[in-house]
């Protein structure tokens, strides 16, 4: 019976130890930078335990060793870079070093465009990701698009992401909601727009809806006049050569961006 009771509760703990690293798998990616507030730590040195905060410079102050410089060293890294400046040193043969983020300061993350509060966000979580940074900033604008732009670094490279926001909950694709780092910028453009008019009862610009058709992009418009007809509607898009093209589009093809649609007056 205490065999088996041993067994359960070493198969708990080896259960949650597992899950324990699994959650802190991101948090352990996560980039310091300047203003960061830590607290270091290394078993069974309790002297050795310090709340510090990275200098402008990315550098902290350790005791034993001095200047340490941290910023832009991952945690994990950063571990490893005391341990080793201990090691060296002989101050602690085999040191085990934790470093736990108190406060996010450093690493700011921008939003702009069209959103409710563009301005600089500072990454409050390790693991912030960008559905956070868009809550922080107030949301998409109602005149803004789903489509936003992300970029940044990564590994010393130039990023760019384009994501469609409405996709990632309509369509459940929650592996998009990417983590961003410090120094990222995430830009909304303005919603695309079809321009009608003519003889139309509310002529105007639009916001394009998923999937939006020409009739669909009327109705917006109110609907022709008593003076209008939907016969022979006209359509005026750029192609790819930048010039503008008249065509006569079926009333349920699809509108681009930057279309123009005229009805005509009726000739009876």
């Amino acid at each position: 019976m205490l065999v088996r009771i041993a067994a359960r509760l070493l198969a708990s703990l080896l259960c949650f130890l597992f899950l324990a690293g699994g959650a802190n798998a991101d948090e352990s990616e996560y980039v310091l930078g300047a203003g960061d507030i830590v607290r270091i730590t290394v078993f069974q040195n309790p002297d050795l335990t310090v709340d510090t905060r990275v200098s402008e410079t990315g550098m902290i102050t350790y005791p034993l060793v001095g200047a340490v410089p941290l910023g832009g060293l991952t945690i994990g890294a950063a571990e490893q870079k005391i341990a080793q400046m201990l090691r060296d040193g002989g101050f602690v043969q085999q040191p085990q070093v934790n470093i736990l983020v108190q406060q996010v300061r450093g690493n700011q993350v921008a939003v702009l465009g069209q959103v409710g509060r563009p301005g600089r966000f500072p990454l409050e979580q390790a693991n912030s990701k960008i559905s956070d940074l868009l809550a922080l900033a107030g949301g998409i604008n109602p005149g803004g698009s789903d489509v936003l732009i992300l970029i940044g670094q990564r590994d010393g490279k130039p990023y760019r992401l384009e994501l469609d926001v409405a996709s990632m909950f309509l369509d459940n694709q929650p592996e998009q909601d990417v983590q961003v780092r410090g120094g990222d910028i995430i830009y909304v453009h303005r919603a695309p727009l079809v321009y009608v008019y003519g003889e139309v009862q509310h002529p105007g610009a639009f916001r394009i809806e998923r999937q939006m058709t020409v009739r669909q992009a009327l109705v917006l418009g109110g609907g022709a006049t008593l003076r209008g007809t939907l016969r022979g509607v006209r359509l005026y898009r750029r192609n790819k050569d930048g010039k503008m093209e008249k065509l006569e589009p079926d009333l349920d093809d699809p509108v681009n961006s930057d279309d123009v649609i005229y009805v005509r007056e009726s000739l009876l």
